[in-house]
């Protein structure tokens, strides 16, 4: 499937926390550890675990700054 998403972070899944319905994937990458919340099925059908190299894919409507 393509994805229309032009921000994607190489990684590899570090840790897998699921439920019924929600699965938690930590992924490792060069930025640090990025967390995505998927379907327990989209997990399933794509064949997920922990090991695989992935992409994060990043789509964001905007980015806020907060001063240190």
């Amino acid at each position: 499937m393509s994805q229309s998403i032009r921000n994607r972070i190489p990684g590899t899944i570090r840790e897998i926390t699921s439920d019924s319905v929600l699965s938690e994937d930590v992924l490792d990458t060069t930025v640090g550890p990025v967390a995505a919340v998927i379907t327990t099925r989209s997990l399933k059908e794509l064949g997920l675990k922990v090991g695989d190299s992935v992409y994060g894919l990043v789509k964001a409507t905007n980015v806020s700054i907060e001063k240190d």
